[in-house]
């Protein structure tokens, strides 16, 4: 089976990690993953400056590895990370931010990327929200 996933809480947010749980356990029963996608407050697991208590887990560093490790396609909404601060280089030279907190693995593009995974995909599994 074809999976899309969705994520729209933040890091430490227990969806965010229950989201991670069933990515790991979809490819580890055989199944595809066509696209993570990460929105509203979920693109803050793919900021690179996150910083997790020692008593926690690294949900965000988890993610990035994850996402790595599998070549995974792990798309973040250029709207939702414009607004809460999470910029590619590209985007932290556009607007003149002094840095940026976004890079490798990660790809920023917008909505229609969750559009076409979901098409795509057999389903298309939500995590975290409104």
């Amino acid at each position: 089976m074809k999976f899309a996933i969705a994520l729209f809480s933040a890091p430490h947010a227990p969806s965010s990690r229950r989201a991670l749980r069933f990515a790991q356990a979809a490819l580890a029963g055989g199944h595809e993953i066509v696209r993570l996608f990460f929105y509203q407050e979920g693109v803050h697991s793919a900021s690179s400056n996150v910083v997790t208590p020692q008593d926690e887990l690294d949900i965000s560093g988890e993610w990035r590895d994850f996402v790595r490790e599998q070549r995974l396609d792990g798309v973040v909404c250029i709207a939702a990370a414009l607004r809460r601060g999470v910029l590619n280089a590209e985007e932290s030279q556009r607007y003149d931010r002094p840095a940026a907190n976004l890079d490798d693995p990660w790809a920023l593009s917008g909505l229609g990327q969750l559009h076409e995974a979901a098409q795509v995909a057999d389903r298309l599994v939500c995590f975290g929200g409104p």
